[in-house]
């Protein structure tokens, strides 16, 4: 066997030995909302715990909310800044409007459908709806439909929201338990 002389080892983006090679995005400060509080991650935390099929994970020391596989949402490393899902199609659309709010990901997450927001520059109301459609693009279409006709409030009380909707709520048309199938009407 011969001697190594270097390392054949590729570097891995977001592994912690590479964690000197990035460039912190700092928040900047913000007023914090009218009337209360900024929102915190145990707000978001109330809210994604109501959504079906949605669990908490921690990755790399960070607080990531997934659906199966998907990650949907996912909070930096002091909890400030929380990235989610989002169409790319208007994400500049939404970052120009609001440049204080929010944030475009790094460069190399461009490609997906991402965009960041600061935390303490929500309002509790924004927050909630911001979690709630990033959700909704990453489950199939009943289970939103479903969650969302079960919600008598969206937005006031979030521990009041139904996690699943039973399908007679949704089409109420009465069902003969036992309907005539192509061969008894043959068979008569």
């Amino acid at each position: 066997m011969g001697a190594v002389t270097g390392s054949t080892r590729r570097s891995r983006v977001g592994h912690p030995s590479n964690a000197g090679n990035r460039t912190p995005i700092e928040p900047t400060p913000v007023e914090p909302t009218p009337g209360g509080s900024a929102p915190t991650i145990d707000d978001v935390r109330a809210i994604a715990g109501q959504l079906p099929r949605s669990y908490e994970a921690l990755v790399r020391d960070r607080v990531k909310f997934r659906v199966g596989r998907i990650v949907w949402l996912a909070f930096s490393h002091d909890e400030t800044i929380m990235g989610f899902a989002f169409p790319k199609e208007e994400r500049d659309a939404l970052v120009a409007a609001e440049p204080r709010k929010f944030l475009l990901p790094r460069a190399s997450d461009l490609r997906y459908n991402w965009v960041n927001a600061r935390l303490d520059a929500l309002t509790h109301d924004e927050l909630g709806e911001i979690v709630e459609e990033a959700w909704r693009m990453v489950v199939p279409k009943r289970v939103a439909d479903q969650y969302f006709v079960g919600a008598s409030t969206r937005l006031d009380n979030v521990t009041s929201l139904q996690q699943t909707t039973p399908l007679d709520a949704i089409d109420p048309t009465p069902r003969s338990p036992t309907l005539p199938g192509p061969m008894t009407e043959l068979s008569q």
